[in-house]
C-alpha cells in the first residue's frame, strides 16, 4: 500500500498557490501600471512642485525651491478662504439633501411594479448621463434674468414684481449652483438605493409587520441598517463630487459675482491655467486632497457599517 508523502503534498500545494498568486498579479499588472502612472506619480509630482515657485517662465529647479511659502501665502489669501467657505457650503447642503432625497425616492418606487420602477429610475438617472454642457445650457435659460422660466413663473404667481438676476446676484448665485448640482447628483444614489432596498430580507420585514411594527419602525430597525453600506458609499462619493465642483462654476458664473461662487477647484484652475502659477495651484490641490481625506475618514467613523478602514 502506497503512503502519501505529506511534505511533498505541502510543497505541491505551496507551488500551486504561488503560481495562482503570480497569475493574479499578472492580471492586475495593467491596472496597477495605469494607477501608478496616472494617479500615484501625478500626485507625488503635484506635491513636489507645490514646494517650488513653478510658473510658465520659471521651470522646476533647486533655484526656485520655496518650501512651504506657497502654503503660507495660501492661508493668508482672502479669496482662498472665500472659495473654501463656498465649497464647504456646497458640501454641507448637497451631501445630506442628496442622500435623504435619494433614499426617500428609492423607498417610494421600490414597491412599484417593474415598469413604473424602471421609468422613474430612468427619469432620475437621465441628468447623470446627459452632457454637462447640455444641462448647463438648459439651466442657464431657466435662470435667465429676462426670458427665464423662473422669473416668468414667479411673476405670474405675483411673488415678485421685478426680474431677479439669479446668476448675477451674490445672494442667489451659489444657491443656483447647489440646486443644479443636486439635480445632477441624485440619479446614481437612487439607482443604488433601489438595488439595496430590493436586497433587504423580506422575511424580516414581514415578521416585523406581523408583530405590529409601523412602516417607520420597520424602515428604521430593519431597512436602514441594511442600506448603511450603500449610504456610506453615497455620502463619500457625493462629498468628493461636491468638493470637486468645477464645470458648473466655469460654464455659468466663472466664480462671480464678486467671488460669491468661487470654489476651491475653480480657484485652483484660475491660478494654474489663467495665472500660470503651477506651484501655488498644486499647493491648493494638496490642501483640497487633505480636506477630502479628512471628510471621508470622518464619514467612515460616524457611520457604523462594520467596514474596516
Amino acid at each position: 500500500m502506497a503512503h502519501r508523502n505529506p511534505g511533498k503534498a505541502d510543497g505541491r500545494s505551496h507551488a500551486l498557490r504561488r503560481h495562482d498568486n503570480i497569475v493574479g498579479y499578472l492580471f492586475m499588472l495593467p491596472a496597477l501600471l495605469f494607477f501608478c502612472c496616472f494617479i500615484i506619480i501625478p500626485m507625488l509630482t503635484g506635491f513636489v512642485t507645490s514646494l517650488f515657485d513653478y510658473t510658465m517662465k520659471t521651470p522646476v529647479s533647486m533655484e526656485t525651491f520655496v518650501g512651504l511659502r506657497n502654503y503660507a501665502e495660501l492661508f493668508t489669501t482672502p479669496t482662498f478662504y472665500r472659495a473654501l467657505l463656498n465649497t464647504l457650503l456646497i458640501v454641507v447642503v448637497a451631501v445630506p439633501t442628496v442622500t435623504a432625497f435619494s433614499l426617500w425616492v428609492a423607498s417610494a418606487i421600490t414597491p412599484m411594479h417593474e415598469a413604473p420602477r424602471s421609468f422613474f429610475r430612468c427619469v432620475f438617472y437621465l441628468p447623470a448621463v446627459t452632457g454637462t454642457v447640455a444641462v448647463v445650457v438648459v439651466w442657464k435659460w431657466m435662470f435667465d434674468a429676462y426670458n427665464g422660466i423662473f422669473n416668468w413663473a414667479l411673476k405670474s404667481l405675483g411673488i415678485i414684481d421685478q426680474n431677479i438676476m439669479w446668476l448675477g446676484d451674490a445672494r442667489f448665485a451659489i444657491w443656483c449652483i447647489i440646486l443644479i448640482l443636486f439635480t445632477t447628483s441624485v440619479g446614481q444614489p437612487i439607482v443604488l438605493y433601489v438595488a439595496a432596498l430590493g436586497n433587504v430580507d423580506r422575511s424580516l420585514v414581514e415578521a416585523a409587520e406581523v408583530d405590529g411594527a409601523t412602516k417607520l419602525q420597520t424602515f428604521w430597525k430593519i431597512k436602514w441598517p441594511s442600506v448603511m453600506p450603500t449610504t456610506l458609499y453615497v455620502a463619500i462619493i457625493t462629498t468628493i463630487n461636491s468638493f470637486q465642483c468645477f464645470a458648473l462654476i466655469q460654464l455659468l458664473t466663472s466664480g462671480g459675482p464678486q467671488h460669491s461662487t468661487d470654489t476651491v477647484m475653480y480657484y485652483l484652475y484660475t491660478n494654474a491655467f489663467t495665472l500660470y502659477r503651477y506651484g501655488y495651484a498644486n499647493a491648493v490641490g494638496v490642501i483640497l486632497a487633505i480636506i477630502i481625506a479628512l471628510f471621508s475618514v470622518l464619514q467612515f467613523k460616524t457611520m457604523n457599517t462594520g467596514v474596516e478602514y
